[in-house]
Formats: structure tokens, sequence, C-alpha cells
């Protein structure tokens, strides 16, 4: 049975209920949830949803498929938050302080409904979970996926004729997908192109369909169409890449993204890029330039990101395999902080000095505790491996 909600649009946008579409399938398989609109202006994902997934039939369809509304009331205004960033407040202390508020504001509303239907899906789901975000971007930029770096992620977005940027979950706080991966699902985000782009849209609905194929929830015969429309919007770059800097925008600095820059732009050292409260800000890196901000909400400013070497993704892949990152605890300053879900924790005093690329080879990604420790959590250890194993893609 498919259920569907009003169609979203941006001159009259009243979402009715949180899954806009639920298709059951006649056949058992996995559970794909697809969230759409978590930034209130973002319509790319919502549409190309609609356009998908009403068009299929439930006899054709193996396992579970939902379309979920992210910011039902952002969306209403075409805003990206009212009062709070949705796709910031996923943290186990913004969860926590949830349930003990009286009184929650917009976007807290909206986290606890999601946060029950989650609760309420994991509890209920035995089959393979998948957790698709959909997004675009203020700037102009080709289609790409975000990944938390684990292994069972690289492994699902290899199936995708798009580049694949890794580690931005060190530089962000709280994403939606973030909370999902620490529980140990397939969790990979989209970002279709930007947000006024008619080819966000069709690069949205390509890359729908192509991921129910690989999930096994469709059998495609025009699989050669969606990747031509991707592999055209991205120029056939398929390259995996890494953040390696972030320019976060302080509370009521004024900062300026000087225009005409584009995700995956080559910038050189000392190329300015932006105006911050009157001070010219300039590039520290000879590198790609990724999600430049050209709206006035979100306080990330723009982001630098490197191509990582192939040998150095095999090289990990190996060390993870083998549960190599063991042997980090006897480096000096470094040791178990919980060692079940697989976190370290680094004193900076000792380690500071070391290479992030070295925890990164062992699937660590860092996030400072106070000014002397960082926490290190690998999500290998946390990785639901297991319920993936007779995936087809899983085996290739």
């Amino acid at each position: 049975m498919m259920y569907t909600a009003l169609k979203v649009n941006k001159t009259n946008t009243k979402p009715q209920n949180r899954i806009f579409h639920h298709i059951k399938g006649e056949k058992p398989g996995a559970t794909i949830v697809f969230f759409a609109g978590v930034h209130g202006n973002e319509y790319a994902g919502v549409r190309a949803l609609d356009n998908v997934l009403k068009t299929i039939k439930t006899k054709d369809v193996c396992g579970d498929i939902y379309g979920v509304y992210g910011n039902m009331k952002a969306l209403e205004k075409n805003k990206r938050f009212l009062k709070s960033d949705l796709n910031r407040m996923w943290t186990a202390k913004q969860l926590n302080a949830l349930k003990n508020k009286s009184s929650l504001n917009e976007e807290e509303q909206e986290q606890e409904n999601i946060f029950r239907f989650l609760s309420q899906l994991l509890n209920t789901n035995e089959n393979p979970l998948y957790f698709i975000d959909l997004h675009t971007t203020s700037s102009k930029s080709l289609p790409f996926i975000t990944i938390n770096d684990a292994l069972i992620n690289r492994k699902f977005s290899s199936c995708f004729p798009v580049p694949i940027v890794l580690g931005i979950e060190e530089y962000l706080d709280g994403p939606l997908l973030s909370y999902l991966n620490t529980l140990g699902y397939v969790s990979l985000g989209f970002e279709a192109g930007q947000h006024v782009d008619p080819v966000a849209i069709s690069n949205c609905e390509a890359f729908i369909c192509l991921t129910l194929k690989h999930a096994g929830h469709l059998k495609l015969t025009d699989v050669a169409k969606h990747e031509n429309i991707l592999k055209k919007s991205c120029n056939n770059i398929t390259s995996i890449f890494e953040v390696i800097y972030k320019h976060h925008i302080q509370p009521n600095q004024d900062f300026e993204m000087l225009k005409g820059f584009k995700s995956f732009e080559n910038i050189k050292k000392g190329r300015l890029l932006a105006i911050s409260d009157g001070i010219e800000i300039h590039s520290r890196f000879n590198a790609k330039l990724f999600m430049p901000l050209y709206q006035k909400s979100g306080n990330d400013g723009f982001f630098i990101i490197r191509p990582i070497p192939k040998f150095f993704l095999k090289l990990s892949e190996i060390l993870r395999n083998i549960k190599a990152d063991g042997l980090l605890t006897f480096l000096p300053g470094i040791t178990w902080h919980n060692k079940e879900k697989g976190i370290l924790k680094a004193n900076l005093s000792i380690t500071r000095f070391m290479a992030k690329s070295i925890f990164h080879l062992f699937g660590y990604r860092n996030k400072q505790i106070d000014e002397n420790h960082v926490l290190l959590y690998n999500r290998e250890r946390v990785s639901k491996e297991k319920m993936y194993q007779n995936e087809s893609w899983f085996k290739n």
C-alpha cells in the first residue's frame, strides 16, 4: 500500500504527514528511508521523491520504501530552519535534553517526531536498513555523496558514479546521518546540486532510482540512463575526497563569500575567498573549494577538500578488517575511552603533532572535548556489517 501526502511546491507548501510516501512491497527485502527537506529551503529531494515513488507499483518492490519530510515547518516557509538547524541537533546531549523539556521550539518538535519514527522503525525492523538524506547547496556544485567513513558506507557509495567526500563529520556537530551511523547503519548524504537549479531534481531522481536498484528494492532496465545523468552532471569525476579544513562563521560575524565560486573548484594557496568583518580570508591550501556559502543562514563558510590516493584507501581497508586499531593504544598519550564502542582518548599535549591521517587509516575521526583531549571514534567497531553481508553490493 502507498500513502502519499500533498505535493510540495514553493508557493503553497503545507506538508500534511511526516511520512509522505510508504511503499510496502509484496516481496520481502531491505528497508530504505529517504529524508528530504531536513533543510526547509531545499526542495529538490522532496520533488524528486514524489516524482519517482508515485510511479512505483507495490508488486515490483522488495521490502519497504519510505519518503520522510525533514523540517516540515521550515518547508512551509521556504527557510533553512526557523530556530535551530535541524541537521546540527542529533547529538546525545541534545537528545537527552529533549526528554526533560516541557516546552519545545519548532525544530525540537520536528526532531522529537522524527526520533519517534526512527525508534519505532529500529525496534520493529530486522531487515537491512538504509538511510539516505537528500540535500542541495547554495553554490553551484557537482552532485556528490557525503559519508561518515565506515567501510559499509564506502562500499555502498561506490555503486554510484559521483564523487564521494569523507570526513565532514569531524567539522560538523549533530548531523542526522552521523547519529544514524553511530548506530551502525548504512547512511549516505546526497547533494544534488544548487538549490535553484532544475538539474538538481533530475540528479536526485537518478540517484533515488539507482539507490533502489542497488539496495535490492527494484529491478531497473534503464540503469545506464540514470548513471549517464549523474556522470554528465559531475563531469565523470568519481574520486574520493576528504575534508581538510572548514571556515566556521562565528555568531554575529558579517561573512561574505566572494561571488562566482563553486564546489570542487581548484584553488591555490593565498587566493582571496571571502570577507569576514572587513578582514580578507585567503586560502591556506592548494586544493579544492567545497560548499562555499551563498545564503544568509548557516555557519559553515566554506570547506577545503583534497583527493585521497587509492593506495591509502586500500591500506585503511586492510587495517580495519584485521582490527589493527588496537595497536594505537601502544602509542604514548592514547588510551581506550570506551573499547566496546570503539572510542579512544588522546592527550593533545602528547599527540598534537601526530597527523590526523594516521588515525583516519584505522577508521577514527576525532572530536575535541576540552583544551587538552580529543575523543577518537571508530565507525567500524559499531558497524552492523553482518546485516549487509548478503546484499549484492557488499559482495562486489
